[in-house]
């Protein structure tokens, strides 16, 4: 009989891509799922991994044998999230995925919260872009994921997903204190055309809504500067090598020199959670996502209207959910 941790094993290098990936993803060291890997290997007389440069490639024989263990992992799950059900209270491990400044600025105090309240909870947070974990989140690598989208591209999920809302992140627009608009209480997005830009590398999303939204408004940006951590445009803006487009969630307080000047309209990020629909029952996750919104008000600047808490808050119909008893699938891309 195939042994479930090893196909776990081999499933999640189908996912991540590399060993390094899944061992990351699992909690383990690269060494013991290669180990994993190779029992598997023999226990099946098949080779799995074939070399392919300085990385590793899944054969034929590999990918039918993870595809089948997707199945298996979806079966477990759904046995489990009915074992949790019956017993009425968050148990077992989650496994949560969140962008950089939900992870900075949202998820330390709401997992330091559940933790408190359900100490047989094993919550595991994993950092990912939001274009790689809802993706992660429909193959069983995540039990819930943390993304967020932009007013003009809207997130994309697959089928078999769903989602609640849980806030609205404002956007400023950062610049020197001796920069001509640090002055004004407001300006339109017409009025950037011939700025610097710093911003994040193609590719993110945050990157990709900067380029079209300027476009839109008859601006060609000019970036200067491109930078993944905040911090550091941050840092690039105190400096006065140019401004740049920043949410406030994970934000932190304004280096010296530096002025926020409001956008009309202001620019917003919407928050998910996300979560496979085999696992909308399943306590842990019920808990997480009310967790979630609890903790919104407080982070959000200004702050997003209190969402209500308990277990009814995944369907209840407030201005930040969907107005469902059960959350309705996420829509599939067009």
């Amino acid at each position: 009989m195939l042994d479930l941790a090893r196909l776990r094993a081999l499933h999640a290098v189908s996912v991540h891509g590399s060993v390094a990936a899944a061992a990351s993803a699992l909690g383990y060291t690269p060494s013991a799922v290669s180990q994993q890997i190779t029992k598997l290997e023999r226990e099946t007389r098949t080779t799995l991994l074939e070399r392919r440069g300085r990385g590793v490639a899944l054969t034929d024989e590999a990918r039918h044998l993870a595809a089948t263990a997707e199945e298996l992992l979806a079966i477990v799950e759904r046995a489990e999230t009915s074992l949790e059900e019956r017993r009425g209270q968050p148990t077992g491990r989650l496994v949560v995925g969140a962008f950089a400044t939900s992870a900075r600025g949202l998820l330390p105090g709401v997992l330091a919260e559940l933790a408190t309240l359900h100490p047989t909870l094993d919550v595991r947070l994993r950092e990912i872009d939001p274009h790689l974990s809802v993706d992660l989140v429909a193959r069983g690598a995540l039990d819930l994921a943390v993304a967020h989208d932009w007013d003009i591209a809207p997130l994309p999920a697959p089928e078999g997903v769903e989602q609640a809302v849980i806030g609205e992140d404002p956007c400023d627009l950062l610049v020197h204190a001796s920069h001509p608009l640090a002055a004004r209480s407001s300006i339109r997005r017409e009025d950037l055309s011939g700025e610097r830009w710093i911003c994040q590398p193609p590719g993110t999303v945050c990157h990709d809504w900067l380029v079209r939204t300027l476009r839109a408004a008859g601006c060609e940006p000019d970036l200067a500067h491109q930078a993944e951590e905040n911090h550091t445009q941050l840092a690039l803006v105190a400096a006065g090598l140019g401004v740049a487009l920043l949410p406030r969630l994970g934000r932190g307080p304004l280096p010296e020199g530096v002025r926020a000047v409001a956008l009309d309209p202001v620019p917003m990020r919407r928050l998910y959670a996300l979560w496979r629909t085999g696992a909308a029952r399943r306590p842990a996750v019920t808990a997480a996502v009310d967790a979630l919104r609890r903790h919104w008000p407080s982070v959000a600047a200004p702050a997003a209207p209190a969402a209500p808490t308990g277990p009814a808050a995944l369907a209840a119909p407030t201005a930040l959910a969907a107005p469902a008893v059960v959350p309705e699938p996420v829509p599939q891309a067009p």
